[in-house]
């Protein structure tokens, strides 16, 4: 068939349109948005959609000899499993260190040991839903093509942060625990993460939740569902009061308290979907509100 020249334009022009979507499809379906990071002098953490992720180099060659320094980091023994993912282009080893806490709930921690020719690269992911194997392959790709946007890197000290896009001045006596996991002392702590759907958000809350009653070491003494206002917007926020009377432990120690007041909140905040947990311990510096300094930045409580 011969092609006229009109033929051939509408032709490239559905072409370009084609071409098009799929650039804001890809674009309009990216994590870059929800993910954030920390570097400290050894490592990246990462943080998105209730994942967290850890980058870490070492200037070691992926043989078996130096590799057993690498993999003694990261308690991943001999005996463990190791397997091979065949939709990586670059020589790995895959470990799954996974654990069943309890029916219905899987802690996955994958760990991917990485030749990167001159150095090796760890990239672990743990998370407490179904493994997501397709957003695993497509972190490690945009590790390797350098794509990870330096947006998405934050600082290191916590004099004000990002809060689901307002930002909190917090003055020098806060710290990270973890991406998106700031604690000051006496005045509580709250972790976060944002999510693609409020489903996704609810599911992370319910999930930490769950940890929270099987965790060793202590007790739920007492679960409730509370009204509050969490960033200008009424909702309701699951409270649990977890018991650690005559646990002796580093945490404990250091803190001091005995019982730790446990908020779980999700909620779609400024168009963004975020699950948050935020607590504090009962010598921690409560005020009037019934809360300590640092809760009272995003969340009060109704009477």
């Amino acid at each position: 068939m011969i092609m006229t020249s009109r033929s051939k334009l509408k032709l490239i022009c559905s072409a370009f349109v084609c071409c098009l979507s799929a650039v804001l499809y890809a674009q309009n379906d990216t994590y870059f948005d929800r993910l954030q990071a920390v570097v400290n002098s050894t490592a990246i953490f990462y943080n998105v959609d209730g994942i967290e992720i850890t980058s870490q180099s070492f200037s070691s060659k992926f043989n078996e000899k130096e590799l057993k320094k690498v993999l003694r980091a990261y308690k991943i023994k001999r005996k463990d499993v190791k397997t091979i993912d065949p939709e990586l282009p670059i020589n790995h080893y895959v470990y799954d260190k996974s654990e069943l806490i309890a029916d219905n709930l899987t802690l996955h921690t994958i760990y991917y040991i990485l030749d990167f020719k001159t150095k090796v690269k760890v990239i672990s992911f743990s998370y407490a839903k179904d493994r997501n194997l397709k957003f695993e392959r497509q972190f490690i790709a945009d590790v390797m093509d350098n794509a990870i946007p330096s947006d998405v890197f934050v600082s290191s000290s916590v004099d004000s942060l990002d809060f689901a896009g307002r930002t909190l001045v917090l003055g020098g006596n806060c710290r990270w625990m973890n991406v998106r996991n700031v604690q000051c002392p006496y005045y509580g702590q709250m972790n976060w993460s944002l999510h693609k759907t409020i489903e996704d958000a609810k599911q992370n809350c319910d999930t930490h939740l769950l940890i929270t009653k099987h965790k060793k070491g202590g007790k739920v003494i007492s679960e409730t569902s509370v009204p509050v206002v969490f960033e200008g917007k009424e909702t309701t926020a699951k409270s649990v009061t977890y018991d650690f009377t005559g646990v002796k432990s580093l945490l404990v120690g250091m803190s001091g308290g005995k019982t730790l007041t446990i908020y779980y909140i999700a909620e779609e905040i400024r168009g963004r979907n975020i699950s948050c947990v935020l607590s504090f311990w009962n010598n921690d510096q409560i005020n009037d509100s019934g809360l300590p300094a640092l809760l009272e930045e995003v969340m009060t409580l109704k009477n």
